[in-house]
């Protein structure tokens, strides 16, 4: 049977060579493979159908059948991944903390540990409208999630 480990052991020496990278990877009972990968300047179809030969050119259907999905995380995805982060500074992110509360801000700065959003809030103060710049530093681990905001 194909497991999971095998497969982010193929992936890790697949992509050594390039931008891309895995962000998820799973592989149920009847041997059905799915792989989402990333990539730091960006993901193209061509992309996916390489690293698909290349994990099904590491296995013998002979041996054993299996079904092979690869995708790269579509844009309604939580990022996972600090790297995704790191790739996704500039852009706007609405990150969800564990009691609910959402914050949506430019995505200034990440790195292993920590991600930075510059958040805007309008506050009325004695009748005006007072803009207000705060930069909100968040553990990965001290969130629920967050999404890339896509503005038309």
């Amino acid at each position: 049977m194909i497991n999971k480990e095998t497969v982010l052991g193929i992936l890790v020496e697949k992509l050594a060579e390039t931008d891309m990278f895995p962000v998820y990877v799973s592989v149920d009972g009847s041997n059905k493979i799915i792989i989402e990968v990333d990539s730091d300047s960006g993901m193209s179809i061509q992309n996916c159908i390489d690293v698909s030969r290349a994990v099904e050119h590491s296995f013998d259907r002979e041996v054993e059948d299996f079904e092979l999905q690869v995708t790269s995380p579509g844009i309604d995805k939580p990022l996972v991944l600090p790297r995704q982060y790191v790739k996704n500074i500039g852009r706007t992110l609405r990150t969800v903390l564990p009691d609910g509360e959402i914050k949506e801000g430019i995505l200034t700065a990440a790195n292993d540990e920590e991600f930075v959003l510059q958040c805007v809030e309008i506050e009325k103060i004695k009748g005006k409208k007072v803009k207000k710049e705060e930069n909100l530093h968040f553990s990965y681990k001290d969130i629920k999630e967050s999404k890339l905001v896509i503005k038309f």
